[in-house]
């Protein structure tokens, strides 16, 4: 795929994937945390755009919780370390924060947290699902 030409005053845009965000948090490999770190003060100090998708969001939610074993009080302080970074472009930042509330005060997933905080955002009047225990938190 072609690389996007930047004209003279234009930041430079960067997707930032998984791993990166993953090293940054976890700081568990020295050289990768520095990269990403620098990566990050970089953009926080204006000198490039950086942006992330919806899932990588939730790829860094399963891998900390599956594999690195973290409970949902570590859990969601990651996560809103992630939504915090401002300087990163995160797709539909408003949805994901008002899902992290949810799920902090639910005993429900992050997907599900997701979902209710989605239809809420976009005026649903009601959200069908054979989950009784969700239909009841929409009804809130």
């Amino acid at each position: 795929m072609p690389k996007a030409s930047i004209l003279p005053n234009q930041k430079l845009m960067i997707f930032v994937d998984t791993n990166y965000f993953l090293r940054f948090l976890l700081k568990d490999n020295k050289l990768q945390h520095r990269k990403a770190k620098q990566l990050m003060l970089d953009s926080a100090q204006g000198k490039l755009k950086l942006f992330t998708s919806i899932i990588v969001f939730f790829e860094i939610y399963w891998v900390l919780s599956s594999y690195y074993g973290r409970n949902k009080t570590e859990l969601i302080k990651a996560l809103k370390d992630v939504i915090n970074l401002t300087f990163i472009e995160i797709e539909e930042r408003p949805i994901i924060t008002n899902a992290l509330e949810v799920f902090a005060q639910n005993n429900i997933s992050l997907e599900d947290s997701f979902n209710l905080s989605y239809a809420a955002s976009h005026q649903s009047e009601d959200f069908k699902t054979f989950d009784l225990k969700l239909g009841k938190l929409f009804k809130k």
